[in-house]
């Protein structure tokens, strides 16, 4: 048989605790707004009819999984998604889960 090229360990683990992060309805929401436009978490709180506690616990999650970016205005934090690379799998789950 011939030997399979296989990432090292640790770039398994990072991709294993990247997909675990898409595990959670909330966070995929999030994302699925963020897709649309750039928000402030009131607005992501508003939208989803869920408390700013729970959308900041939960983009927490996100930011430390590189998924969401954010800026300051003034006092306002705007979130958006981190990269196009976040919507290719998003857009890829969608279509697998749809075959």
């Amino acid at each position: 048989m011939d030997k399979i090229n296989m990432p090292e360990e640790e770039m398994l683990y990072d991709l294993a605790e990247l997909y675990k992060v898409f595990g959670d309805s909330t966070r995929i929401k999030i994302l699925y707004v963020l897709f649309e436009e750039e928000m402030l978490v009131s607005q992501i709180a508003e939208y989803l009819d869920m408390s700013v506690s729970a959308i900041s616990h939960q983009l927490r999650v996100l930011k430390q999984a590189h998924l969401v970016k954010f800026r300051k205005e003034g006092k306002n934090v705007i979130y958006s998604l981190a990269d196009s690379h976040v919507r290719t799998i998003l857009g890829q789950g969608m279509d697998h889960i749809l075959e």
